[in-house]
């Protein structure tokens, strides 16, 4: 079945094209929830909620766009949803106390991938949310202060100490010494 017509059976809520799309997509949208959550399972709440959310607004999808894109925009709004909920989780600090942290390739290169979204998921809520936005997804930091409802400063300063305690990691990884842990 195209994807046009699985799309038109899911708005006719028939519960085969439905499974079929979550065969379709999940693996991708638990890629993203993967990003924006503390653990394994907690990615599997966002991936079922952000599903709900689908099949309520699906109707609401006038085939204009990306359908993916739409899809991947929910799972991100439904993942920021629960932190929104939680409130006050994002901490204010003075622009001068900022310092620009980049990870070099070099860094990069050190881990795995399976380390690196281990240490990512590690992160405080403020600064892995933040970070994930900001350099996986490529929102700007006005993107991101409106999603979450937080200054642009608040923003910066969140990235930049993400980034400050990643490179910490990074630095201090031993390969093989975390491969048992995951």
């Amino acid at each position: 079945m195209s994807l046009d017509r699985l799309i038109e059976h899911c708005k006719a809520n028939d519960t085969k094209a439905q499974s079929e799309l979550y065969m379709l997509f999940s693996s991708t949208l638990f890629s993203i929830c993967l990003k924006y959550s503390r653990s394994y399972a907690e990615a599997e709440d966002n991936l079922q909620d952000a599903f709900i959310t689908i099949f309520k607004k699906i109707g609401q999808y006038k085939n204009k766009g990306s359908f993916e894109g739409w899809l991947k925009r929910i799972t991100i709004n439904t993942a920021l949803q629960r932190y929104r909920k939680q409130g006050g989780i994002f901490d204010i600090i003075k622009d001068d106390e900022i310092e620009d942290e980049t990870i070099t390739e070099d860094e990069e290169d050190a881990v795995s991938l399976e380390y690196l979204l281990q240490i990512i998921q590690e992160l405080p809520n403020q600064y892995r949310l933040v970070f994930s936005l900001y350099v996986l997804d490529g929102y700007s930091h006005q993107e991101i202060s409106e999603a979450l409802q937080i200054n642009k400063g608040t923003s910066k300063s969140n990235l930049a100490r993400a980034r400050q305690i990643l490179k910490t990691k990074i630095k201090a990884y031993k390969p093989g010494a975390h491969s048992q842990s995951l």
